[in-house]
């Protein structure tokens, strides 16, 4: 068996996008913390070796003796490396310098695209949700975090050539259902960087309506300044500027996720 199952257990939930700069941790990060504000238990699971979720979130992951990496290859129970936050019920899995290399060396691994959702399988129960904010690539680190994900959430810019790669990670998200995971399902997108002034965000959104009908968030995520300032303060947006228009953002977006897996659980 290539995985193991267990029972009670949280959702988890990928965010998800080989292209960089789209506001995929940003919304991991902000995501989480409005989940956890809402009353869920929420932990944070940041296997990009950039480590831009841990400090976001303000962990220093250079002083860190062990993180995600170390979990991922049995070196370290899940329970031992979760850090954390400012937030009630909003812990953190960090990344650290050592998950640097688990790209090559997991090439090697026995059950290498399970590494991660054995590990989180000792921890799932724990939890609502667990969100895995991956590299912005499609190598194993991200197959890891569809593999071990019941759904894919997919940051897209509203941008023309933002919708460039989004081909080539529906067939890696296919793949990963057709190989290693049947059940792995997409949630739908959510559009980041919004700027009212670009004629061509409504043009962004026909495309995605033709990529997933019916599966894109009401919830828009506005281009802010708030937002790009807040990690450097190892602050979520709701502890740095809880009134701002990101902030609400947001705060929307959470409440839109769980209203939807409520219906879903009707």
């Amino acid at each position: 068996m290539r995985y193991e199952l267990c029972v009670n257990m949280g959702k988890i939930i990928s965010i998800v996008n080989q292209k960089g700069g789209v506001g995929k941790t940003t919304t991991a990060v902000n995501l989480g913390a409005y989940l956890a504000h809402l009353g869920r238990e929420v932990l944070l699971v940041d296997i990009d070796p950039q480590a831009n979720a841990t400090s976001g979130i303000g962990i220093d992951h250079r002083n860190l003796p062990h993180g995600v990496y170390e979990a991922i290859i049995g070196q370290k129970p899940f329970y031992s490396i979760v850090k954390r936050t400012l937030h009630d019920r909003f812990k953190v899995a960090p990344s650290s310098i050592s998950l640097a290399g688990a790209g090559v060396e997991l090439v090697t691994m026995e059950e290498r695209e399970f590494r991660l959702l054995n590990a989180l399988n000792e921890i799932k129960g724990e939890y609502d949700y667990i969100i895995i904010d991956g590299p912005p690539s499609l190598g194993l680190l991200t197959v890891n975090s569809l593999v071990a994900a019941d759904e894919v959430l997919i940051p897209i810019q509203s941008e023309y050539y933002a919708l460039e790669g989004l081909s080539q990670l529906l067939e890696t998200i296919s793949l990963v259902q057709r190989h290693l995971k049947p059940e792995l399902s997409i949630m739908g997108a959510v559009i980041t960087l919004f700027d009212t002034r670009n004629r061509l965000a409504r043009s962004v959104m026909n495309e995605l309506y033709q990529h997933f009908p019916n599966r894109v968030f009401r919830s828009v995520i506005p281009r802010s300044v708030r937002l790009a300032e807040a990690p450097s303060y190892g602050r979520s947006i709701l502890h740095y500027d809880p009134k701002s228009k990101g902030a609400k953002a947001y705060n929307r977006l959470a409440r839109e996720l769980i209203n939807l897996e409520d219906k879903v659980n009707l």
